[in-house]
């Protein structure tokens, strides 16, 4: 009984289907900035993954000479 008067605040579906094209447009726009969005924030997470792994390689290489010079 009160259920179908909360969803009527929510959802709105036009007589006129021509309502929809815009929407639609809209819609599309923003889910392919969002997809090309994600894949640049990948492409950047995996360069700097790259670059942590060559100083962390860089660092215990520095790390492993001082300790056989020490010896």
């Amino acid at each position: 009984m009160f259920q179908p008067y909360v969803l009527s605040l929510f959802l709105y579906f036009p007589e006129d289907k021509s309502e929809y094209g815009p929407a639609a447009v809209t819609f599309i726009i923003f889910m392919i900035g969002a997809i090309l969005t994600m894949r640049f924030i990948i492409k950047v997470s995996k360069r700097e993954a790259k670059k942590a792994k060559e100083l962390e390689e860089k660092v215990m290489s520095q790390h492993n000479s001082q300790g056989n010079s020490e010896h």
